[in-house]
């Protein structure tokens, strides 16, 4: 039976790449001179540290525009508050997001059936196995969930005949 995955991953060396060349622009930057703003991955997520929170948020839009001319998804940045850190420095949790939840996984699910395309939707882990008859049912399926929002950046992999 023919089957695809849909998954929600992200690039972590593309992420690298442009967490690395945001890093070399806000050093080389005027307004950011002195400001000690920096931005690291950690197992956690990104952490953007700076002087105040202004300069924080600049350096997110830094981060989010290297990402974009990487073809990274916006979507995968999940930006926690700016919390005051020691001395004069405020800090910035941003959480990847990667996976499917189960709550967005039984939303897809419920869309295939409230479409009624003649496929069935499974959550395995942190992704969504569809299986139908024919490939143009499978087509049908991943057409509808771009045109769906679920909130992810969606991926579809392992397409098989």
């Amino acid at each position: 039976m023919p089957s695809f995955d849909a998954v929600s991953k992200v690039d972590l060396m593309e992420l690298d790449n442009a967490l690395n060349t945001a890093q070399k622009e806000l050093n080389q930057r005027y307004d950011f001179r002195g400001t000690n703003t920096l931005l690291e991955r950690t197992p956690e997520g990104i952490i953007l540290r700076s002087s105040d929170e202004p300069r924080a948020k600049a350096a997110l839009t830094v981060l989010r525009e290297r990402m974009a001319k990487r073809g990274l998804s916006q979507r995968c940045l999940d930006p926690q508050d700016i919390d005051a850190a020691g001395g004069q420095t405020v800090r910035q949790l941003l959480l990847i997001k990667q996976g499917i939840e189960t709550e967005t996984g039984k939303k897809m699910v419920k869309a295939l059936k409230d479409n009624k395309l003649k496929v069935q939707g499974q959550i395995q882990d942190e992704q969504v196995r569809v299986t139908g008859k024919n490939r143009d049912d499978l087509q049908a399926a991943i057409a509808l969930f771009r045109r769906e929002d679920f909130g992810l950046d969606l991926q579809f992999i392992n397409f098989r005949d």
